[in-house]
């Protein structure tokens, strides 16, 4: 019996952040949660991530779901590059080889904890259902980290990370509508 190969269709989406590219493939990459690759020692545990930080341009890698989020230097042109990392992409899914060596209990901060009070459970409820889609959207992610005297800390990852527009996207578009939906939050910051 012939072993056949999988047939896999990768294509592009264009993010807020112009250093960031969203590679979309036509199958399951993770079936929960998400990872971020900040540098190129934190992608030890990833055989895709490793190989995409060969290509020196390379300076962040994020997946979740179906896509793949990779963050370019500002010297080189999406157009110089795209196809490389496309087909590094595309032969990983091919192949069927498992992206992650030992998979880490997948971010997924938003579900609520036992014990923590339930101003955090909302906050937690809305950046699941209203802000999340729309940054994945984005090619990116957002984790809760902490609520103390009226301030969220979240975490924004993938495209969302570095992104010049993300800081208006915090004010005007996340902390606005948490201060709308949960009235104790007063302000929304970045953490780390």
């Amino acid at each position: 019996m012939e072993n056949k190969k999988i047939e896999v269709e990768v294509y592009t989406e264009a993010t807020p952040n112009p250093n960031t590219l969203k590679f979309i493939t036509d199958k399951m990459l993770m079936e929960e949660g998400s990872i971020d690759f900040p540098t190129a020692s934190s992608a030890e545990s990833c055989a895709l991530a490793l190989d995409l930080f060969r290509f020196d341009f390379v300076k962040r890698v994020f997946i979740a779901a179906n896509f793949v989020t990779v963050t370019k230097s500002e010297k080189m042109d999406w157009q110089e590059v795209n196809g490389m990392i496309k087909a590094l992409i595309k032969g990983y899914v091919e192949e069927g080889k498992p992206l992650i060596k030992e998979m880490p209990k997948p971010v997924s901060s938003t579900t609520p904890v036992e014990g923590e009070s339930e101003v955090v459970t909302k906050i937690k409820v809305v950046l699941d259902e209203y802000i999340r889609p729309a940054v994945e959207q984005d090619g990116g992610a957002i984790i809760f980290e902490s609520f103390i005297d009226g301030v969220v800390k979240v975490q924004l990852q993938g495209s969302c990370s570095g992104c010049p527009s993300s800081t208006v996207t915090l004010k005007s578009g996340i902390e606005n509508l948490l201060k709308r939906m949960v009235p104790e939050v007063t302000e929304v910051v970045a953490g780390v």
